[in-house]
């Protein structure tokens, strides 16, 4: 495997090898976007192989990629998505990838479009087996008028949902209360690890550090476009103290391992 990713990437994406596995606890990401060619992570397999070799180094054993499905910019289908799963499945293969799971689901934005797909009982992308999950995200900067109205429908058709990177929604910031509603109303919240080293904002650090302090996280994720954002967990985020402080909460990543 080794020597095939150097051959197409040269001796920096190998690099990925020696990383620590710190994060094996883990066991599963469900949230990333290394499948090839749907949305703004991964544009080819090359990309996408070179990012499944980042995670299994960092001691991954099972990933969930998550494209984005969002209106008319990302009009992602399940049939898109399980298209693009197996080419990966078939190139990770081929590559000689072994000892990781690969599955799919996907990252709604909560939108208009989402309204009308559960109007039409369209099959939603989750995960999580009989629990499906259904990983949501929204603006960062303006609160979505509907977000109850989707959350409640969202239950009742038997959809768990989990709110993706709630300490990057700037509209929450000064808002703590809100948030600890919304996830008291039955949303779990799924935090990006890299928030924990300031990379999207030192507001993000802040709100991700103050939900781990008051136990309000229920997953984590790399939420992984491309290779800035292994690196930056492998060289700053596994050293915190944050890190450790997460790990150590009943977060429910491991049991996905046996879905």
């Amino acid at each position: 495997m080794a020597s095939f990713l150097r051959k197409l990437f040269g001796q920096a994406a190998s690099t990925s090898l020696v990383y620590e596995n710190l994060l094996a606890e883990l066991g599963v990401d469900m949230h990333s976007h290394l499948l090839p060619g749907l949305d703004d992570g991964a544009e080819t397999i090359e990309q996408s192989l070179g990012l499944l070799e980042a995670m299994q180094a960092l001691g991954y054993r099972k990933l969930i990629m998550t494209p984005h499905i969002m209106g008319d910019f990302y009009k992602n289908t399940p049939t898109t998505v399980h298209a693009a799963l197996a080419q990966m499945q078939e190139a990770a293969t081929t590559a000689g990838f072994a000892d990781i799971q690969l599955e799919c689901a996907a990252e709604y934005y909560l939108d208009e479009w989402l309204g009308g797909k559960l109007d039409s009982g369209e099959e939603l992308l989750s995960f999580g087996g009989l629990k499906k999950y259904l990983l949501l995200e929204t603006s960062y900067m303006n609160e979505p008028f509907n977000m109850q109205d989707i959350i409640f429908r969202l239950k009742a058709q038997g959809y768990q949902p989990v709110l993706a990177h709630p300490e990057r929604y700037t509209y929450l910031y000064g808002r703590f209360s809100e948030l600890e509603k919304i996830h008291d109303n039955g949303v779990l919240f799924q935090i990006n690890l890299n928030s924990l080293a300031g990379y999207y904002s030192s507001g993000a650090q802040r709100v991700a550090e103050k939900l781990i302090d008051a136990r309000l996280v229920d997953f984590v994720g790399t939420d992984a476009h491309n290779l800035k954002h292994t690196e930056t967990l492998r060289s700053k985020v596994l050293p915190l103290a944050y890190l450790k402080k997460v790990l150590a909460l009943p977060l429910l990543n491991n049991t996905l391992l046996t879905n």
